[in-house]
C-alpha cells in the first residue's frame, strides 16, 4: 500500500471517529423507524393445501385420460378453470373479500388482484401439487384455500366426465361414418362380384379346370358320335339283310300258294302286342339317357299303359272266336308269321332310330357345350381385367376395415371410461393436507425490515458524515495546508488543552455517552414492549 492510499485510509478512519456520535445516533433512531414501518405495514397471511392426484384403479384402456396427459397438463388446465372470473367473483361475494378494494375498484381489477394472490405449484416429483392463497385476514385465507381445493376436485370430476362424454360422442360419430363408408364399399364389392362372379381372379383356376373338362367331354362326345354312327350303319345293314330274307320267304310262300291254288292275303296290320313290344323297346332306350321325370318317358309310359289294355282286349276277343274256319286260321297264322318277321325289322329300326336320336341329342349337347366352352374362355380371358378392376375397387377396403376395427375398440373403451367417470371411479384429486389457520404472517418480515432499517441508518450516518466533511473548510492535514496555501509547511504545533478545556471535553463526552445510552435503553424498552404485547412475530 503506497502513501497516498494510507493517507486516504487514515483520513476516512479519522472522519468516522470524529462523526461516530452522529452515526451511532442515526443507527439507534433507525431501529424505531424500522419497527414503526413493520407495525404500520398490513399483515399478510398465507394458507396452503396439499392435493394429490390418485390414479384410477380400474383401467378402461388406451382412451384413459391418465395415459394421454400428465398431472402438469391437468393442473394447468384446471387452474384456468378454477381461477376464472366466474369462480373468483363468486368467492369474493360469498366470503366478503376485499371490501375496501371493491369500494374504489371495479370487480375486474379485484378479481385480477385475487388471482395474483393465488399460487398453484405442481410438485417436481410425483402427482402432488400445492394451492396457496395470501390475504390480510387469517380466517378468510383458510376458507378461500379450502374452497379452491374443493373447486379443484369438483372441476376435475366435471372435466373428466365432459372429456369422457365428448370422447365417447366423437368415437360414436366416427364409428357411424366409418360403418357407412364400409357399407358403401362392401355393397359396391358385392355388386361387382354378382356382376362378374365367374370372371373374378379367384375363379380362374376353377374356370381353367372346367375348360379342360369341357374340352375332354367334347372329345368324348365326338368319339361317341362316331361309334353311334358306326353302330347305326351296322344296324342298317342288318335291316337290309333281314328285308332280303323276308322277301325271299315271301317269294317262296307265294310260289307255294300258287301251286295249291290259294290266293295271297292282304298284309295284316301290326297287332297291339307288337306295338307294345316296340313301345317298351323305345322306353328302354330312353331310360338309358333320361330319368323317369323326363316328359318323353312319361308320355311313353302312358302309351304303354293304353297298349297293355288293348292287348288284354285282343286276347279276350281271340278266346271268343276260337271256332273260326281253317282258312281264317291259316290266314291268321300267315299274318302272325309276317308279324313276327316285321317285329325283328321293327326292333332294328327302333334301335337305329334311337341311335340317330342319341346322335342328334349328343350333337345338340355338343353345340350347347360349345357355347359354354366359349363363355368359359371369355371368363378366363377377362380374369386379368377383372383382377385389375377388383384391386382398384378394394384398394382402400383394408385400410377402412382396420380403421373401423380400431374405432370399434376405441368406442368400447370410451364408453367404459365414461361409465367409470360417471361412477367417479376414475382418477381424481384428494386433499392430503387441508389448509389451516396460519400462526404468523408471511409479510412483513420483521428481520428483513430491521435489516433494511439498520442499513438505511448506517448509510444515512455515513452519508451525513461525508457531507459535513465535504462542506467543512477546516484544514486538518499538513499536505492539504501546503496545497491550499501554496507555501511550504516548516513545522506543526499540536493543540495543547488547558485544564478547563479538558474538563469541558470530558463532561461533553460523558453527556453524549449518557444520551446515547439513554437512547439505546429507550429503543430496547420499545422493542421489549412491542414484543411482549405480541405485535412482533418472527
Amino acid at each position: 500500500m503506497d502513501s497516498t492510499q494510507r493517507h486516504l485510509v487514515k483520513k476516512y478512519v479519522d472522519l468516522l471517529y470524529r462523526r461516530k456520535v452522529l452515526i451511532i445516533t442515526l443507527l439507534l433512531l433507525s431501529l424505531p423507524v424500522g419497527l414503526a414501518v413493520y407495525l404500520k405495514t398490513p399483515k399478510v397471511y398465507q394458507a396452503s393445501s396439499l392435493l394429490s392426484y390418485e390414479q384410477q384403479m380400474i383401467s378402461a384402456g388406451k382412451m384413459s385420460a391418465d395415459k394421454s396427459s400428465r398431472i402438469r397438463d391437468i393442473v394447468s388446465t384446471l387452474t384456468q378453470v378454477v381461477t376464472s372470473r366466474t369462480n373468483l367473483e363468486k368467492l369474493i361475494v360469498d366470503l366478503a373479500l376485499y371490501p375496501e378494494l371493491l369500494a374504489r375498484l371495479p370487480m375486474e381489477d379485484v378479481v385480477e388482484i385475487m388471482r395474483k394472490n393465488i399460487n398453484i405449484v405442481p410438485s417436481p416429483k410425483g402427482d402432488i401439487f400445492k394451492i396457496a392463497f395470501t390475504h390480510h385476514s387469517r380466517d378468510k385465507v383458510v376458507k378461500v384455500t379450502n374452497a379452491l381445493a374443493a373447486k379443484f376436485i369438483e372441476e376435475n370430476l366435471k372435466y373428466r366426465e365432459e372429456r369422457a362424454t365428448e370422447t365417447s360422442s366423437y368415437t360414436s360419430n366416427e364409428l357411424e361414418s366409418a360403418k357407412a363408408a364400409m357399407d358403401r364399399k362392401e355393397n359396391a364389392m358385392r355388386d361387382y362380384k354378382l356382376q362378374h362372379f365367374n370372371e373374378l381372379p379367384e375363379q380362374r383356376e376353377s374356370n381353367v379346370a372346367r375348360l379342360i373338362a369341357l374340352q375332354k367331354q367334347a372329345q368324348e362326345q365326338q368319339i361317341s358320335i362316331q361309334e353311334l354312327e358306326r353302330t347305326a350303319v351296322l344296324i342298317q345293314d342288318q335291316i337290309v339283310n333281314r328285308q332280303k330274307v323276308l322277301e325271299a320267304e315271301r317269294q317262296l310262300a307265294a310260289a307255294g300258294e300258287a301251286e295249291t291254288g290259294q290266293g295271297t292275303q292282304q298284309e295284316v296290320p301290326m297287332s297291339a302286342e307288337a306295338r307294345l313290344a316296340k313301345a317298351r323297346l323305345v322306353l328302354d332306350q330312353l331310360l338309358t339317357r333320361y330319368t323317369e321325370m323326363h316328359p318323353e318317358v312319361k308320355r311313353l309310359r302312358t302309351i304303354i299303359a293304353k297298349l297293355e289294355d288293348e292287348v288284354e282286349v285282343e286276347r279276350s276277343s281271340a278266346a271268343a272266336v276260337k271256332g273260326g274256319a281253317k282258312d281264317a286260321r291259316d290266314g291268321g297264322r300267315g299274318a302272325l308269321d309276317r308279324s313276327s318277321v316285321d317285329s325283328v325289322i321293327l326292333q332294328l329300326e327302333t334301335q337305329r332310330k334311337n341311335i340317330l336320336l342319341n346322335i342328334e341329342a349328343i350333337k345338340a349337347e355338343k353345340e350347347r357345350q360349345k357355347k359354354v366352352l366359349a363363355e368359359v374362355e371369355e371368363w378366363i380371358a377377362a380374369a386379368p381385367v377383372r383382377e385389375a378392376e377388383w384391386a382398384a375397387l378394394t384398394r382402400e377396403y383394408g385400410q377402412l376395415k382396420r380403421h373401423y376395427d380400431y374405432l370399434v375398440s376405441q368406442d368400447l373403451e370410451a364408453k367404459s371410461m365414461l361409465n367409470l367417470e360417471r361412477r367417479q371411479k376414475g382418477s381424481q384429486f384428494k386433499i392430503e393436507d387441508p389448509a389451516r389457520t396460519p400462526e404468523k404472517p408471511i409479510k412483513p418480515d420483521f428481520v428483513k425490515i430491521l435489516g433494511v432499517a439498520l442499513a438505511a441508518g448506517i448509510g444515512l450516518g455515513l452519508g451525513l458524515a461525508f457531507s459535513l466533511d465535504f462542506f467543512d473548510g477546516t484544514l486538518r492535514d499538513p499536505e492539504v495546508v501546503e496545497s491550499a496555501l501554496g507555501v511550504t509547511l516548516l513545522t506543526t504545533i499540536p493543540y495543547l488543552e488547558i485544564a478547563v478545556e479538558t474538563k469541558r471535553r470530558r463532561r461533553k463526552a460523558v453527556s453524549i455517552f449518557l444520551l446515547l445510552l439513554l437512547l439505546a435503553a429507550g429503543v430496547v424498552a420499545l422493542f421489549a414492549a412491542v414484543w411482549l404485547r405480541g405485535y412482533v412475530v418472527i
